[in-house]
Formats: C-alpha cells, structure tokens, sequence
C-alpha cells in the first residue's frame, strides 16, 4: 500500500508541477489558482511564484518517494520526521483549497489535495527503509 500511496503522491505532485510551471511561463489559467484573484496570465511577481511553487512541490514528492524507498536513499533518515512536512503541508494545501473563493479551483484541486493528502498519510505511518 505504501509504494501504491507514494506513487499516487508523486503522480499527482507532477500534475501540479506542470500546472505551476505553466502559469510561471504565461500560461492563461489563472483562476485555476489563488484563489482566482488574477484570471488569466499570471502577472510576473505570481509567476516567480508559481515556479517557487514547483520546486517545493518537487521537493514534497521526493520526501514521500525516500520515505517509501522509491527514490534517493541517503534522504532515508532524514524522511522520517520530514514526511510529516509533508502531510502538514498537503493538509494545509487541502483547506485552502476547500475554502477558496474561486469554485473552479476548488472543483479541480480539492479532489487532488484530498487523495495527496491521504497518499501522504499512508506513506508517512509505514515504516521508511533502513
């Protein structure tokens, strides 16, 4: 269950990623994210943003993909308390996106932050390798 969750976890945060990499390159989504305040293009300071946004997300993936012995091994030790970042963050990812004023946004990535969220969990109650 666990390779199952972390791989859902990763799968997902690619998905994001290539949506947050996209409103950082121009593209015209933006009342898919922030709550919808800037639809279309993102303007530049949101842009910087929404790339710092991909980075960190890749950065979660990799945590949940350590913690199942999936992928970087040396972050093994490390994943044990840092997978629980990464639920604090998914789980906070998922109330703003409950609570967002834009419904798009909410329709779309609600469902997503949710399964991240759980994924997240399941990951972080196994055990990490040694």
């Amino acid at each position: 269950m666990k390779l199952v969750a972390a791989r859902t976890y990763a799968i997902l945060s690619a998905g994001v990623i290539v949506f947050q990499i996209a409103l950082a390159l121009g593209a015209p989504w933006g009342e898919y994210a922030m709550g919808g305040a800037f639809p279309g293009q993102f303007p530049p300071e949101l842009r910087v943003a929404a790339a710092i946004q991909a980075v960190i997300l890749a950065l979660l993936a990799s945590v949940v993909l350590a913690h199942a012995g999936l992928a970087l091994p040396k972050w093994s030790r490390a994943s044990r308390w840092l997978v629980w970042v990464v639920v604090a963050f998914s789980g906070l990812s998922l109330v703003l996106n409950l609570i967002t004023p834009s419904a798009d946004e909410r329709t779309i990535w609600a469902p997503v932050a949710l399964v991240m969220v759980i994924s997240s969990v399941t990951v972080a109650v196994s055990k990490s390798p040694q």
